[in-house]
């Protein structure tokens, strides 16, 4: 395995790094502040092919692999971790589950505008009362006619009020039932298609959380995404690439924090030298660090193997368990180097303390990634 970045990861690293000085970085405590989605940001993001990192060109897409896609959200993260969910939402999972499970017509029909930014993607899976345990789903999809009616609700749906699109599991079956769910693709402006409560969120603040509410909503048959009873089957599928998304979320977070704190640990002085020189800062850092490394090596080493299209479902697991957590230890070290400066929002490293826990909960806790883990390697 190549531990090298290509020059292209490179490319796409320096090309995100200079938007985010001009677009991104004078914004992130205003839009955190006020909880603002910047949709115009994500507009400019699909004209650079950002919005469609996976997908082919033959869809309008940047036709990349999943390395330059972990770079990609990478770099974002380390500026503003809510911009870096967001395109990482509307990439792996509403973008996702079209490119994996549409026909080449739907593909025609709605691929161009998601990887262009011309559209936002939504994604719903989750319930106010079933969230890991998703296939007791109350959201119900009824055959009448040519046509589906759905009704219920979804919750903590990324763009759920400025998506343009949302990919919704609902139940076609019977409750519990892994083959009686149905994957179904729903334009904005659907009669019966509405967003509902806007979250109101500890971090990730300027990515948008709401409810999706369906209220006889009809549906056409051909907007269904492979075949009836599948869906939960390809929800599932969906989010194994997902995870390679939080990992490389978490990864950027991580970076960022860490890079705050060593900047920090060397220009802060007390008892006449700078704090990286007592053992019990630069041991931080030397933890830090090497967990990064950790966290960078297990997230390759899942999109390698998603690239050969080998099951990753385990390696996936690990990766976005470990990262996550790593993001989570990293950031709190990071304020607690910068001591009481850490714990205000003039320095960056608050923030990335709380965008950093999300990173443990949204598409499988930590806990369902370990269920996930120990069935694989006692299964082998």
């Amino acid at each position: 395995m190549n531990f090298e970045q290509n020059e292209t990861q490179k490319m796409i690293a320096e090309s995100i790094k200079d938007f985010a000085k001009i677009h991104i970085a004078p914004n992130v405590n205003q839009w955190d502040e006020s909880q603002l989605f910047p949709v115009e940001l994500f507009k400019k993001l699909g004209e650079m092919g950002f919005m469609g990192v996976l997908v082919p060109e033959t869809y309008g897409g940047a036709g990349l692999t999943y390395h330059e896609y972990i770079t990609v959200i990478e770099e974002i993260s380390k500026v503003d971790p809510a911009i870096g969910l967001s395109v990482a939402a509307h990439n792996s999972l509403c973008t996702g589950h079209i490119m994996q499970f549409a026909s080449d017509e739907q593909k025609k029909k709605w691929l161009p505008k998601l990887a262009t930014g011309e559209w936002i993607g939504a994604w719903g899976l989750t319930e106010h009362n079933t969230g890991s345990d998703a296939g007791g789903m109350n959201t119900t999809a009824v055959l009448d006619g040519e046509a589906y009616i759905l009704n219920g609700a979804k919750n903590f749906i990324t763009h759920a009020i400025s998506g343009d699109i949302a990919v919704v599991i609902a139940r076609t079956g019977a409750k519990g039932d892994s083959h009686g769910m149905t994957a179904f693709a729903v334009e904005k402006g659907t009669p019966g298609f509405t967003s509902g409560k806007k979250e109101d969120k500890l971090g990730m603040r300027a990515s948008e959380t709401a409810e999706l509410i369906f209220d006889n909503c009809r549906v056409p048959k051909e907007n269904i995404l492979g075949e009836v009873g599948e869906g939960f089957v390809q929800s599932m599928k969906v989010l194994d690439g997902g995870r390679i998304s939080i990992a490389a979320l978490s990864l950027g977070i991580a970076k960022g924090a860490y890079q705050a704190a060593l900047k920090y640990a060397k220009e802060r002085i007390q008892f006449g030298k700078p704090i990286s020189s007592f053992q019990g800062i630069s041991f931080k850092l030397a933890d830090m660090a090497t967990e990064i490394e950790a966290s960078e090596l297990l997230t390759h080493k899942a999109a390698a193997k998603k690239e050969l299209g080998e099951r990753m479902t385990t390696i996936g697991a690990m990766a976005k368990m470990y990262a996550s957590e790593t993001c989570v230890k990293v950031a709190n070290e990071a304020i607690q180097i910068h001591g009481g400066y850490g714990y205000t929002k003039d320095f960056p490293v608050e923030k990335f303390f709380r965008d950093s826990k999300l990173c443990t909960i949204g598409e499988g806790t930590t806990e369902i990634q370990k269920v996930v883990i120990s069935r694989d390697i006692l299964k082998d």
